[in-house]
């Protein structure tokens, strides 16, 4: 019966050939679990297991192995021995895999007690109590499957084939399992394989960047981008201007007082690259190009203070009404004009530039005189110079351009051109009626007088100056104007300086790139070709450009597209620079209270308008109301920007534009404040009294009047003093001061006040009165008391 049993288990009837044995036991544990899970876990016979220990033929002792079991199972001690040595029937594949020449190595105690704990342990939960050894084998499966929890139990407890990955190697010895995975990588160079590898890698790892021990800057940084440029933490920058009293965050931009301090104390030297100047004229021209030079029209920049007649002197030149169009009278954005002379019996070309002449185009009056060729000084005979004017002609000699003189207005009474002369030559202009090199044509723009002559002087600069250009390159120039047109899209006003601009050019203007889709002229007709010195609208931009900012054509979209990207970074760290505040201190202020917030968003109909305006608002006074700029830009006001103002409680102000369909209704129904404007003055002021309007008004003092204490009477347990007023008045609740021999012995508020034992809200001079103060009532006859009231005064900004 045991024979039986063992033979069905496929333990010992195996052959040795370890491929052999391995596969019925993968075909028993994976078909039929359920009847071979209880015979895996019943002992084997101990006769077996010690003949196969021994390395003797199974077989052969199964005769004797009969005889001697009821001997063996009469000492329990013997007993005990082979049921542990048996304990564990699923090593036994192992034991057979070897070699015959295969020698057991000692093992460790403590592992190997370990060991057969866990595998008895094993064992008693898996075994279940078997019925009578004649039971069949059906009566296995029938028990197998009345408890299929059981069943899937001991499947689980079945020990699967070893992978083959995991045995060991033939020529180690081992004398457990853990013991063979432990020796095997050390023994199969494993080891030696890892360590190559992490030497490879910290071989090839980059090498830790060293502090430089110069750089130069051209601009501001933010604390982190200045911690890569000096290879340090921005922990440690931090912290080292903490130190001496300055707290930064990581994004803040830090000025060139604070990089100076870093690199003294990182002993690194400093370098800072000068800014060009912003009227330095532009260089067109290259080396390329002076083998085919050819003549070019004269580019003419307006240039004068507000109201001299700038504008109307254009007028009559292009006997056009171009002044009536514009708002009050006053210029708001450059216009660029072609207008066609008679000189010298032949009709010539002038492009002339009108450049506003308020104190806030400032900007708008250095462009123009960095692209023109010749600048216009519009000064009135009745005004005389003013600040625009001495402004303009700092301009043109910053940009190196000649200047002439065109005194206006001499048909008005109180014209006197002679003293214009005279002022003009405090600034450097001296006449050349006076032995000067300024050419001065006294004019009349309404009536049109010497403007031909004025043209013929112009005509005649340019050809001393010689101005050429080269017509067969690609165009380069300079952006006068742009805007965001809604049906339209970007358009930006385009003066060519050099070569010739195409329809389908692509272009690069500052940071944007586009391709040229059409181009009309200033009189409002389309166009092929703009050749040098002629300004056109153009159409195709991806974006809005920035006018004053150059552009070039390019051949590829490619590289104008890289070059666009570029300049957009630059762009961003030049906005990082001129950071008035930073973000984390302006919040730290407005928390504290020391600084209040109004929040603006501007659309206007020109980048030049837009230009004006923000650099107008950064003039005013922001200590204790920071101006928060939100959006501005080009273009007719819409519904997003409404939302915008909405979800930011800003003020929505619109210059010189439309609103978009739906704008006005969603203000409404959001609450939003939109504000239009023509005039820039108008705008500013309003501004200003809005910011002032967040201010938290003054309390003054207001003095009313002084009462004298003649009498003193007890009312209960407090005193009244019996008052004459002697000057001003005296009101009820009224706060007020008792002086006692020049000296101050209380302060505070007026309690009661009565006249004729009737309550009174105020005795006036040369009236009794009775006077009551809860927390006062050492009263004597003589003290004075001075009444007065603390009121509120609107305050304003202050620099």
């Amino acid at each position: 019966m045991k024979g039986k049993k063992l033979k069905s288990s496929g333990g010992l009837d195996a052959p040795k050939d370890n491929k052999e044995f391995k596969r019925p036991r993968r075909e028993i544990t994976a078909l039929q679990p359920k009847a071979v899970m209880p015979e895996l876990q019943q002992p084997p016979d101990r006769i077996s297991v010690a003949a196969s220990l021994n390395g003797e033929d199974p077989e052969a002792g199964k005769a004797d192995g009969d005889a001697d079991l009821a001997l063996v199972d009469d000492l329990s001690d013997e007993k005990s021995r082979i049921r542990r040595e048996a304990v564990q029937p699923k090593q036994l594949p192992r034991t057979l895999k070897q070699k015959p020449g295969w020698e057991e190595e000692e093992e460790d105690t403590s592992d190997a007690d370990k060991t057969a704990k866990t595998a008895k342990t094993k064992v008693k939960r898996s075994r279940k109590p078997l019925v009578d050894e004649d039971e069949d084998e059906d009566d296995l499966n029938g028990a197998a499957d009345a408890d299929q929890n059981s069943a899937v139990l001991n499947m689980s407890l079945a020990r699967p084939p070893k992978p083959k990955a995991m045995q060991t190697p033939s020529g180690v010895k081992s004398s457990a399992p853990n013991k063979s995975r432990r020796s095997a990588p050390s023994r199969g160079g494993s080891n030696n394989h890892e360590t190559a590898s992490a030497a490879s890698r910290k071989a090839a790892s980059p090498p830790v960047a060293q502090r430089p021990e110069k750089i130069t800057l051209e601009q501001a940084v933010t604390v982190q981008e200045f911690a890569n440029i000096l290879a340090v933490s921005e922990t440690d920058i931090i912290k080292l201007l903490f130190s001496k009293g300055i707290a930064i965050n990581i994004t803040e931009t830090l000025d060139f007082n604070n990089i100076k301090l870093v690199c003294q104390e990182l002993g690194v030297e400093l370098e800072t690259v000068e800014r060009k100047s912003g009227a330095e004229k532009t260089e067109v021209i290259s080396e390329e190009d002076l083998d085919y030079l050819q003549h070019r029209p004269p580019v003419v920049t307006i240039m004068g203070h507000v109201d001299h007649g700038k504008t109307t002197l254009l007028d009559a030149i292009r006997e056009t009404k171009v002044a009536q169009g514009e708002a009050g009278g006053i210029t708001q954005h450059i216009g660029a004009y072609h207008v066609d002379v008679e000189h010298n019996g032949a009709m010539q070309q002038v492009v002339f530039l009108d450049t506003p002449g308020h104190e806030a185009f400032t900007a708008m009056r250095a462009r123009g005189a960095k692209v023109t060729d010749i600048a216009v000084l519009v000064v009135a005979a009745d005004d005389g110079v003013r600040p625009q004017t001495i402004e303009a002609i700092s301009h043109a000699k910053a940009a190196g351009v000649p200047i002439v003189v065109a005194i206006n207005k001499i048909d008005k009474e109180a014209a006197n051109p002679e003293r214009v002369k005279q002022e003009l030559t405090e600034h450097g202009l001296v006449s050349e009626e006076w032995g000067g090199e300024t050419i001065m044509v006294p004019v009349s723009a309404i009536k049109r007088e010497n403007l031909d002559h004025l043209l013929e002087m112009l005509l005649l600069v340019s050809e001393v100056a010689d101005l050429e250009a080269n017509p067969d390159r690609l165009a380069k120039g300079t952006v006068i104007e742009a805007n965001l047109d809604k049906t339209r899209g970007p358009v930006a006003t385009l003066l060519v300086q050099n070569g010739t601009l195409r329809v389908g050019d692509i272009i690069v203007a500052g940071s944007v790139f586009g391709r040229v889709r059409a181009m009309i002229d200033d009189r409002g007709e389309r166009v092929e070709v703009a050749g040098p010195s002629f300004a056109v609208e153009v159409l195709g931009l991806k974006e809005v450009p920035a006018a004053g900012d150059e552009f070039e054509v390019y051949e590829n979209e490619r590289d104008a597209s890289a070059l666009a990207t570029q300049r957009t970074e630059a762009k961003r760290q030049s906005r990082i620079a001129q950071g008035r505040v930073s973000l984390s201190a302006l919040s730290a202020r407005v928390q504290e209270g020391e600084l209040k917030e109004l929040n603006l968003i501007i659309k206007a109909d020109v980048q030049g308008s837009l230009e004006a305006i923000v650099n107008a608002l950064k003039k005013l006074p922001q200590k204790e109301v920071q101006l928060k700029l939100l959006m501005a830009a080009p273009g007719e006001v819409t519904e997003t920007d409404v939302d915008l103002a909405a979800a930011s409680d800003a003020v929505l102000i619109g210059f010189n534009t439309a609103l978009a369909a739906g704008a006005r209704q969603a203000a409404d129904q959001a609450g939003v404040d939109i504000r239009e404007y023509n005039i820039i003055y108008n705008l500013l002021d309003d501004i200003q009294a809005a910011m002032e309007g967040l201010l938290e008004p003054e309390l003054v003092e207001e003095h009313l009047g002084e009462v004298e204490v003649r009498a003193v009477f007890p009312v209960g347990r407090s005193k009244v003093a019996g008052c004459y007023v002697l000057s001003g008045k005296v009101i009820r609740n009224c706060k007020v001061r008792v002086h006692r021999k020049n000296e101050l012995v209380f302060e505070g508020a007026l309690d009661s006040l009565k006249r004729m034992k009737e309550d009174s809200k105020e005795v006036n001079t040369g009236f009794e009165c009775g006077i009551g103060i809860d927390r006062f009532n050492d009263w004597i006859e003589g003290d004075i008391i001075e009444a007065y009231r603390m009121t509120t005064k609107r305050r304003t900004l202050s620099v």
